[in-house]
């Protein structure tokens, strides 16, 4: 049986599947002797459920890392083209970050206190992205969370709108999805059932159903990447998408915020920069800090008064809104920050990613073309990936219609045990700072090989 677009056999897929996890479990003894140990104190056997939920073989266990590799507890070195789902783009153990995180935390790494690294990272933020004030948190999801309080105590509104195929995080209001009859529902369990009263979920590169959803002028934000990265694919704007987004959100009094935690690694600045996108806000996170626990925020200077707290004559507050927490815009993380970027994420490096990247595509453009299959491989900056239909998608339905699980998972256990690391069903290859010319080589070379045997 063949599938309807990825015209690839699938008894075939499952059979090799089936051989690539049973060749994996056996090269992973200590793996399995960690997990049994491990269900004894942790549920599904690791200290984060995505560890155990991202994959259907048993997840390595890592021991270290340096530059694009790591090394996991049964000894098997991985060229990293996931870099923990883009957290370390910097790449691992860098020399500016290890130095910059040793001193610190010999100084202290917390005080619930103002260090002057705030300002310099602030300040870099700022010339990279172009908004004025920043604020921090330990990781992107919670600068989302703070973004939206921030836009509602701003409009006076409550309603978000997020776009399908989306993930921004999880936080409350973003894990909303639409059911197949298009109806909105909590895409997981544990959330209250009014969670969907809140956030409107609307088509990519559709105007005509943004401007429906905004015309009543009861929506607080817009949050969106600029490209959608992290769930589905890649789904690139259309021309004019972003004119018209900015346009609309402008003329119904709604604040629009980009979410640049994976499109930032295109250069300094993400393409809030590249594209010269106009946003009220932009979030961030991950690979700013080199994968140490880091959120940002910025905002226009209206945003921000919005934020400014004012005493009374005893000094008592009022008017806050609900943003802060106890290890936010710690010492440690900011010293990580400035680090990384201002001595590891330079114009160069981006750069020689953007270089790789461009070779990864090609490379992989050319073998679907040789083995004549009708797969769209697409390419944003460092990043590449693949589509199993022969034309890009443009938006959620899009995307999941072409969605191909079982051949994705062959692909990712196939590399896995070629020594080559891309983990995250969602995402697709990246070449990081570290990453060279030869691991893009051994990726293409196991790729070419996978490819070959699936249209033999």
């Amino acid at each position: 049986m063949t599938a309807p677009k990825s015209g690839v056999d699938r008894a075939l897929v499952k059979s090799l599947k089936d051989r690539e996890d049973a060749r994996y479990a056996a090269a992973h003894p200590r793996a399995a002797e960690l997990m049994v140990r491990a269900r004894a104190s942790m549920p599904n056997g690791v200290p984060m459920a995505w560890f155990r939920s991202s994959y259907h073989h048993l997840p390595p266990w890592a021991v270290e890392g340096h530059g694009a590799h790591f090394t996991d507890a049964d000894g098997h070195e991985y060229r990293d083209f996931n870099i923990a789902d883009m957290s370390m783009f910097a790449g691992y153990a860098p020399e500016p970050l290890v130095r910059a995180v040793s001193d610190r935390i010999a100084r202290g790494n917390q005080f619930l206190l103002p260090v002057e690294d705030a300002i310099v990272v602030s300040e870099e933020l700022a010339h990279r992205f172009g908004l004025p004030k920043w604020q921090y948190t330990s990781s992107a999801t919670h600068a989302n969370t703070e973004a939206i309080r921030a836009a509602r105590a701003t409009t006076g509104r409550e309603k978000v709108i997020l776009f399908d195929g989306k993930y921004l995080g999880h936080f409350d209001a973003g894990l909303v999805e639409l059911d197949d009859d298009g109806r909105p529902i909590p895409e997981e369990r544990g959330l209250r059932a009014d969670v969907v009263d809140g956030t409107v979920i609307v088509p990519w590169n559709d105007e005509a159903a943004l401007l429906r959803a905004l015309e009543g002028r009861e929506i607080a934000i817009v949050l969106t990447e600029p490209a959608i990265t992290n769930n589905i694919g890649l789904l690139l704007p259309d021309p004019g998408f972003h004119d018209a987004l900015r346009r609309l959100t402008r003329e119904t009094g709604t604040l629009l915020a980009y979410d640049e935690t994976h499109t930032q690694v295109v250069g300094p600045g993400g393409l809030v920069h590249a594209w010269a996108l106009q946003p009220d806000i932009v979030t961030a996170g991950k690979s700013l800090a080199g994968g140490v626990p880091f959120g940002a925020w910025g905002m226009t200077d209206a945003v921000a008064e919005v934020l400014e707290q004012r005493k009374g004559p005893d000094g008592e507050r009022s008017g806050l809104v609900a943003i802060g927490g106890t290890i936010f815009g710690n010492a440690l993380a900011l010293a990580a920050a400035r680090a990384v970027m201002t001595e590891i994420l330079t114009p160069e490096a981006y750069a020689h990613t953007q270089r790789l990247g461009a070779k990864l595509a090609d490379g992989m453009r050319a073998s679907v073309a040789a083995h004549g299959l009708p797969w769209h491989i697409h390419h944003l900056g460092p990043r590449s990936g693949y589509t199993f239909q022969p034309t890009p998608i443009r938006n959620g339905a899009e995307g999941r219609a072409a969605a191909d699980e079982l051949l994705t998972r062959l692909i990712r256990i196939w590399l896995a045990n070629r020594g080559v690391w891309e983990a995250i069903v969602g995402a697709g290859p990246v070449c990081s700072v570290p990453c060279s010319d030869e691991d893009v080589d051994a990726y293409l070379g196991a790729w070419d090989e996978l490819l070959g045997v699936l249209t033999a």
